[in-house]
C-alpha cells in the first residue's frame, strides 16, 4: 500500500517531468503546509526565484482559504513588479482543490495568465 507523502512525490515528479518555468513564463510553484501557504515564481533555466509571497506576513484572523486568496493576491502583485504577466501552474503534487485552488483563482483574478 503507498502512504499519502509517497503518493503525493510521485504524482509531483509525474508533473515535474512535464513543466518547466523559462524566462518568458517562469513556474508558479505553491507549497501547503498544515497552516501556512507560500507560492514562488521560479525561472527553472536560470534557476532563480523572481517573486514570492506566503502567509506568514498575515496577521489577521481568516480561514486558511482566506490565507490562500490573499497569497494568490500578493503573488499576482509581486510577478507584475518583477515583469511577470504569464507562468505556467506547477500544483506540487497537491490536489487542484481547496488552498491551492483558491491561491490560483486569485492569482488570476489579479492579473496573472496561466
Amino acid at each position: 500500500m503507498i502512504g499519502k507523502k509517497e503518493r503525493r512525490a510521485k504524482i509531483k515528479a509525474h508533473i515535474r517531468s512535464r513543466i518547466s518555468g523559462t524566462a518568458e513564463k517562469p513556474r508558479l510553484t505553491v507549497f501547503r503546509s498544515n497552516s501556512q501557504i507560500y507560492a514562488q515564481i521560479i525561472d527553472d533555466v536560470a534557476g532563480t526565484t523572481l517573486a514570492s509571497a506566503s502567509s506568514l506576513v498575515i496577521k489577521d484572523k481568516i480561514t486558511k482559504k482566506e490565507q490562500a486568496a490573499k497569497v494568490g493576491e500578493f503573488i499576482a502583485k509581486s510577478a507584475q513588479e518583477a515583469g511577470v504577466q504569464a507562468v505556467v501552474f506547477d500544483r506540487n503534487g497537491y490536489l487542484y482543490h481547496g488552498r491551492v485552488k483558491e491561491l490560483a483563482e486569485a492569482a488570476r483574478k489579479n492579473g496573472l495568465n496561466f
